[in-house]
């Protein structure tokens, strides 16, 4: 609203401004008061003085409605009138008085320009926004003195209409000519160009803002937002890159963002260890869903053992039978397999397919069994009982021996069945295979240790019966006839 000052100074000018009036301070013809006018006046004057603006204005509009004023003395009431209904909070009756003042012709050129001017300020604040300013600018295109107050107000009215274009230009001036520059100027602004739909520009004056106010994370998220809007995404991940290293990112979805620019990049690796450092801070909370995103990332990442703790934490908050069942498949994969077991059987308990399950489990087994080392024929029976080889064939036997007779898998478990216990089989005769090898050749040491004794003995004596199956086989090897 207009404070009283501005009426003051507008009414300056006027001969009812210093003294009580009369005829004789008429200055022309054109400009002068009939004693009784005068009278009317001075007594609403002095009514004013008091604050009795109601009782003054009934005063004034008695001697409106008088047909025999002139000119001047109507432009001055109407004057009057305006100035007092403002005081009363009656804005657009002080609006169309000061109308009325113009209208009668009876003001010179410059009081009717500075008239114009109130009655802009007028209409701006009676909420004709768009009005006031166009009175303002119309007023500045016609000579009117460029007073800083002017800008500002009709930016103030072109931004309170939504006219932003209109606002602009003026905005522009405001801003140039401010010294020193207030953080005030700078949000407008950035304002104005963001809804102009003025990237660029709306850039600039944000990272000039930066600049003065570093520590505005609202700033840092406001040039992100332009750069992603304007799809220059690589620039704004930088950003909020920088953002994080200044410590301007403490909320859990800004930190999430983050995680997107990495998905979006396809930086999965560095989503994960971005992911896993934030909640072991607390930062990001540790949901089911977090920890599963980031295993997920391990897991395109192609390290999905490091997420195994993300799916085992979130597994142990959640009854979800699919994170179980993914549970248990990475682990498989990860050749967990008593962990992985477990999962399954948790799963199973929540009505997953019970023959899927075993089979899985066996699977796993039998292909950790492949990776490990096969038994030693110099083992001994207890030794070959708590071999690592041993207890994973044992632990698929179980499984696939587990799977359901009556379910579409039994087939195939049972082949699994038969298939380990070929290769049980296989290792045992490759153990009597070395066995007997090694029997043989010491029953040939014994051979030949024995026919060199015939040499002072005169007698070939074998002591081990077990070895004369071999005699035969020796003498043809080691003791054909010369053929000279």
């Amino acid at each position: 609203m207009l404070n009283r000052s501005t009426f003051i100074s507008v009414f300056s000018a006027m001969l009812l401004a210093a003294t009580p009036l009369g005829a004789a301070n008429a200055q022309s013809d054109t400009r002068q008061f009939s004693q009784a006018a005068a009278d009317v006046v001075n007594k609403t004057m002095r009514l004013a003085d008091d604050s009795k603006y109601e009782a003054a204005l009934g005063e004034l509009q008695a001697l409106l409605g008088k047909g025999d004023l002139n000119p001047y003395e109507r432009a001055t009431l109407y004057q009057m009138v305006g100035q007092y209904s403002y005081e009363l909070g009656h804005v657009g009756e002080a609006q169309r008085a000061f109308e009325d003042a113009i209208e009668s012709g009876g003001l010179p050129g410059d009081d009717a320009d500075d008239l114009k001017v109130v009655i802009a300020q007028l209409m701006i604040a009676n909420g004709q926004y768009s009005e006031g300013a166009a009175r303002l600018e119309d007023y500045l295109a016609s000579g009117g003195a460029h007073k800083p107050q002017y800008v500002d107000l009709i930016v103030n009215a072109r931004v309170q209409s939504e006219d932003y274009a209109g606002a602009l230009p003026w905005a522009e001036k405001w801003f140039d000519s401010a010294a020193p520059k207030q953080r005030k100027h700078y949000d407008l602004m950035n304002f104005l160009y963001n809804n102009l739909g003025m990237p660029e520009d709306q850039l600039r004056i944000v990272k000039e803002m930066i600049d003065l106010w570093p520590q505005d994370r609202t700033l840092w998220l406001t040039w992100a937002a332009i750069l992603t809007n304007s799809e220059r995404e690589g620039e704004a991940f930088e950003v909020y890159k920088m953002m994080y290293q200044a410590g301007h990112l403490a909320d859990e979805e800004d930190l999430l963002r983050v995680v997107q620019y990495y998905k979006f990049h396809e930086m999965p690796y560095q989503a994960a260890e971005f992911l896993k450092l934030e909640i072991e801070a607390g930062r990001i909370s540790g949901t089911p869903e977090n920890l599963i995103q980031t295993a997920a990332f391990y897991r395109q990442a192609r390290e999905p053992e490091q997420g195994i703790p993300f799916l085992e934490s979130a597994a142990k908050l959640s009854d979800d039978i699919d994170l179980h069942i993914d549970l248990g498949k990475t682990l498989s994969s990860a050749g967990a397999c008593d962990k992985s077991k477990v999962a399954f059987d948790a799963a199973i308990n929540q009505g997953y397919d019970a023959a899927k399950a075993h089979m899985l489990i066996g699977n796993c087994y039998v292909e950790h069994s492949e990776k490990l080392n096969r038994l030693s024929c110099d083992m001994s029976d207890a030794q070959r009982q708590v071999a690592p080889i041993t207890i994973s064939r044992d632990a698929a036997l179980k499984a696939f021996k587990a799977v359901p007779k009556n379910s579409r898998e039994s087939q195939k478990a049972d082949k699994w069945v038969r298939f380990i216990d070929a290769e049980i089989q296989a290792d045992e005769r490759r153990c009597d295979m070395e066995w007997h090898d090694v029997s043989k050749e010491l029953c040939l040491m014994k051979i030949k240790q024995a026919y060199d004794a015939e040499v002072f003995s005169n007698e070939f004596k074998l002591e081990d019966e077990s070895c004369q199956k071999y005699i035969v086989e020796y003498n043809a090897t080691y003791r054909r006839p010369y053929s000279e």
